[in-house]
């Protein structure tokens, strides 16, 4: 009987012949993907660290009800977009304007002065949009990454209600926006939060991920559908994502976003709601200044994957970001993060989440993560190992992002197809791997050129102790 082909498209990634190919794409170890077998070892979820206020909403016209956070990278400069809003009110309302604020570093922001629009009475102001309503209820900007996208669009944004439908909006400079045409894109959906939007390089085309309700029409729980177009303007229309066998949650925003390393592994942010889920005391939430309204839910944030298509995988089920200590950040809604990952050092990337919300207090902290470091395969003292699926590559070396004890270490194995150890590529011929890198390349005794198994169906086997290993990626 002949050779059956067979091919699978799995998200982002095709496998064939039962291999998947990696090419030289980094993979970082946020789900199963390349995993086959554990034993001893278990995928872990990191927490990211606080790394102090980033941005007060202390203008007249920001507030306590300012949010829907919008973070981006532009070259060397960082973009910062959010909702302003002193009170509580109807979404959509006239009160709400967009605001700007800009970043060097991703750490110390600054609100320029752009006298755009007037808004309480002075032009003196960091306002880009105002007096659209309900656009600037939920203004939330992409930038466009499609080859040959024209200079005056290559910002682009979604916003609007169920009333009227979801706009689009284009910039030439991230400031200055109009309507990408005066009919809505998209008008099925919720809506009714930040709609979020990119363009996928490994998809080929847009994806939308916007609010819906698991029962239509506002019932049931808050969650999270997918729109795609290739050219921005004719959308096809929204399909619910799933979330695998994992109990539905209200998930109040998705946050969406290529990650900037492995733009085809969509990195997902929402905030987990619990309505009705009371922490704070009545006198606890007078003595904050909560809203009235507002002390009687809580939210944190939480991490999920995609690899494209409709499918949200859902590794961890535990809580990302906690409410933590502050008492603020029990309050309802305090858990929303912003949209947006971005590199703010060598071996950092930053996320952004809003605290202390519908508070007089109302603010956005920055969290840290080491690069890559959302999770990993973790290896306790007294050790254990993973084999991979099968695979192909190209190029010549291997490098991980790991981090070991003193103690610990790990070794790795490269095997054919069928599991059985390459001859000089075994485990006693590896070099023990110690120490804490973001680029550690691999060596066996013969050295870490790895160019004549370029293309041939391999697995690794990685044996570990008290180690952490992030992602891995075949580079040349």
């Amino acid at each position: 009987m002949g050779k059956i082909l067979f091919i699978i498209i799995f998200g982002c990634g095709v496998v064939v012949q039962g291999a998947i190919s990696l090419e030289t794409r980094l993979e970082l170890f946020v789900d199963d993907f390349l995993i086959e077998r554990l034993d001893g070892v278990v995928l872990k979820l990191h927490e990211p660290r606080p790394a102090g206020v980033a941005l007060r909403f202390d203008h007249p016209w920001e507030g306590a009800f300012s949010g829907y956070v919008t973070v981006l990278r532009d070259g060397d400069l960082f973009r910062m977009y959010y909702r302003g809003l002193p009170k509580a009110g109807r979404d959509g309302s006239a009160d709400e304007v967009t605001c700007y604020a800009e970043s060097s570093d991703g750490s110390t922001w600054k609100k320029p002065n752009l006298r755009l629009f007037e808004v309480c009475g002075t032009r003196e102001n960091n306002v880009v949009l105002a007096g659209q309503p309900p656009f600037s209820h939920n203004f939330a900007p992409f930038l466009d990454l499609r080859p040959g996208v024209a200079s005056e669009e290559r910002y682009k944004a979604f916003a609007g209600t169920s009333e009227k439908g979801l706009f689009g909006f284009v910039s030439g400079d991230g400031v200055r926006w109009r309507r990408f045409r005066e009919a809505p894109l998209v008008t099925r959906g919720a809506f009714d939060s930040q709609n979020v939007a990119f363009w996928s390089e490994a998809e080929q085309q847009y994806a939308l991920y916007l609010r819906t309700w698991s029962g239509g029409e506002f019932r049931g729980f808050r969650s999270v559908s997918r729109a795609t177009s290739k050219d921005f303007l004719n959308w096809s229309e929204p399909v619910a994502m799933s979330f695998g066998d994992s109990p539905l949650e209200h998930l109040y925003t998705s946050q969406t976003s290529p990650y900037f390393r492995a733009p085809h592994l969509y990195m997902a942010l929402p905030m987990r709601f619990l309505p009705g889920r009371k922490v704070l005391t009545d006198a606890q939430a007078r003595a904050l200044g909560v809203d009235p309204g507002y002390g009687s839910d809580c939210a944190e944030a939480v991490l999920m994957t995609s690899r494209g298509g409709t499918q949200f995988t859902r590794t961890f089920m535990e809580g990302f970001i906690r409410p933590g200590l502050d008492l603020g950040n029990w309050a309802s809604r305090a858990g929303l993060t912003a949209l947006g990952i971005v590199p703010t050092g060598t071996n950092e990337v930053s996320v952004y989440k809003q605290a202390h919300y519908a508070q007089p207090t109302c603010h956005l902290v920055r969290y840290t993560l080491r690069t890559d470091g959302f999770a990993s395969v973790n290896a306790p003292y007294r050790g254990g190992e993973f084999q991979t699926r099968p695979f192909t590559f190209s190029g010549r070396e291997l490098a991980l992002n790991f981090s070991t004890g003193a103690a610990g270490g790990l070794r790795v194995e490269i095997q054919d197809a069928d599991g059985r150890p390459i001859p000089g590529y075994s485990l006693a011929d590896a070099v023990e791997i110690v120490g804490d890198e973001i680029e550690r390349v691999v060596s066996w005794k013969s050295g870490g050129d790895l160019s004549k198994l370029a293309g041939r169906t391999v697995r690794l086997r990685f044996v570990m102790k008290d180690a952490d290993l992030f992602s891995i990626r075949f580079r040349e």
